[in-house]
């Protein structure tokens, strides 16, 4: 009866788990950290338009991509630094 929310909690974690490999992406992420960045920020709002997160895992997923964004940032800023 409940067959239902089983597909549903699997395509949240398949989903999930996809958002959070390309979290972890570095290579792109250092190499193109604004438009990475623009591609989490979809990719989340697109979870939570197909209602696969609620509105506070969405805020999770957006606080996760700027602190991304500000460690490409910041690794960028060192590497010049050391030059």
């Amino acid at each position: 009866m409940n067959s239902g929310y089983g597909g549903m909690d699997t395509a949240k974690s398949s989903a999930l788990m996809h958002w959070q490999t390309m979290l972890r992406d570095e290579v792109a992420l250092l190499a193109m950290p604004g438009a990475h960045h623009k591609a989490l920020l979809r990719q989340a709002r697109a979870l939570h338009q197909e209602q696969l997160i609620d509105a506070d895992d969405l805020s999770d997923l957006l606080e996760f991509a700027d602190a991304a964004l500000a460690f490409a940032v910041e690794s960028m800023l060192d590497i010049k630094c050391d030059e």
